[in-house]
């Protein structure tokens, strides 16, 4: 008989290596797809829809929450709040059958009315999917089985400040570490371990945020962006280190920071609203200089712009009202290409060179990423339970969205 210790290390290395398996190559296994960028590689896609929208595969009742879909290895996670419980269940990608459920008590309620569901996008890795509740639970789920292999209460552990819509932010895997931006004293920022949990290192004593971090290579070193409450920080992620950081939020307290860095090569791009406004910044092993900065073209208020072809395509101004443009400029220095009015807040994603939107309305677009002009293609009406703010997934083919009452899958083959 092996000592025990062998038998619990051997299992540790086990559970390690199932947490760095790839996934497919058409999966969408984490907030903002792939590579957190809002972009698919796949090709063959529809290049405009039906008056009724792209063919329709199934759909289905689903909870309250603003947490979007993610697929991998033929399944799609859904997270949402249905009466007290907080469920994360496990749907075949295909067909929208369910194959596993998983729930626990919630007692979060939203203090503004904006909504008691989970607002942070799962993550699928290798063998296990992660979730983040509202009210900070945090689980690491068996992706085969829905069994849970551990959890954390982080807003307890970490004695969290109350902020004003829950915890918002997506977690990311880096190597064998789930980095957060949770925001406890002299914990703004987390490192713990994904096998187990337990916490690697912590840094920062900025508060939590909605947005999520962004990882890249840049100039030979690994930095981890974040967006946090108090501005921009670049992280090591191996040590917890702080690379750089920099003040950059609004004057008054009644704002948030919520869209997700978004990083091109050597740059990095944050924006926000509340007089906030957007910047780049060019990024070394330790640094970061300012490249442009304006309160005028692309201040985000919660949704991530997308890159495509040395342009920035995302939705410009205020939530409220529905007066938000979705506006296209140019990534090197700024300047506004063109802006179309009254589009409001929308999820945006790119395909082979069209982006995708499901506005807050509960309308679907399909547009061309065109620097000339806007150019939509196609716009169907799909969902009801307004406002639609979950992110958008497209995997092997086949687009997901939500809304606060129905889960629907379609078809993007030609």
């Amino acid at each position: 008989m092996k000592p025990l210790r062998v038998i619990v290390r051997t299992t540790n290395l086990l559970l390690l290596l199932t947490l760095l398996e790839p996934a497919l190559a058409g999966d969408w296994p984490q907030f903002l797809g792939p590579n957190r960028n809002a972009t698919s590689n796949e090709t063959g896609l529809l290049t405009t829809w039906p008056k009724d929208g792209p063919p329709k595969l199934w759909e289905r009742k689903v909870g309250e929450g603003y947490s979007g879909p993610v697929v991998a290895d033929g399944r799609l996670i859904l997270f949402h709040r249905v009466g007290g419980d907080e469920v994360v269940e496990s749907l075949d990608a295909a067909t929208g059958k369910e194959q596993w459920k998983f729930a626990y008590a919630c007692n979060y309620q939203d203090r503004y009315g904006k909504g008691d569901g989970p607002r942070s996008t799962p993550l699928v890795a290798g063998k296990h999917v992660y979730t983040l509740g509202a009210d900070g639970r945090l689980h690491c789920l068996e992706l085969a089985t829905g069994k849970k292999v551990w959890d954390r209460a982080l807003l307890t552990d970490y004695q969290v400040r109350d902020s004003f819509f829950g915890v918002a932010t997506s977690p990311l895997l880096e190597g064998d570490k789930l980095l957060l931006n949770i925001g406890g004293k002299d914990a703004g920022i987390v490192a713990l371990d994904a096998a187990t949990g337990k916490e690697v290192w912590k840094a920062t004593n900025d508060d939590a945020s909605y947005s999520s971090p962004v990882a890249a290579t840049v100039d030979g070193v690994r930095h981890v962006f974040f967006f946090t409450r108090a501005g921009i920080v670049s992280i090591d992620p191996a040590t917890g280190q702080v690379r750089f950081s920099r003040p950059f939020r609004a004057r008054i307290d009644a704002s948030v920071n919520a869209a997700a860095p978004v990083a091109v090569g050597d740059r990095v791009f944050y924006s926000a609203e509340y007089a906030t406004g957007e910047i780049q910044l060019k990024v070394a092993k330790d640094r970061a200089d300012e490249v442009w900065k304006s309160n005028q073209v692309l201040s985000c208020h919660y949704n991530t712009p997308v890159y495509h072809d040395g342009h920035l395509y995302g939705i410009d101004g205020r939530q409220e009202g529905g007066s938000a443009r979705l506006r296209c400029i140019d990534w090197p220095t700024g300047k506004s290409k063109w802006a179309q009015k009254n589009f409001g807040c929308a999820s945006l994603l790119l395909a082979e060179g069209q982006l995708i939107a499901l506005c807050e309305n509960g309308e679907l677009a399909l547009i061309e990423a065109n620097p000339a002009g806007f150019q939509e293609k196609a716009r169907v009406a799909v969902f009801k339970a307004t406002p639609c703010r979950a992110e958008i997934a497209l995997a092997n083919g086949r687009l997901y969205a939500r809304d606060g009452e129905k889960l629907i899958c379609w078809n993007l083959k030609k």
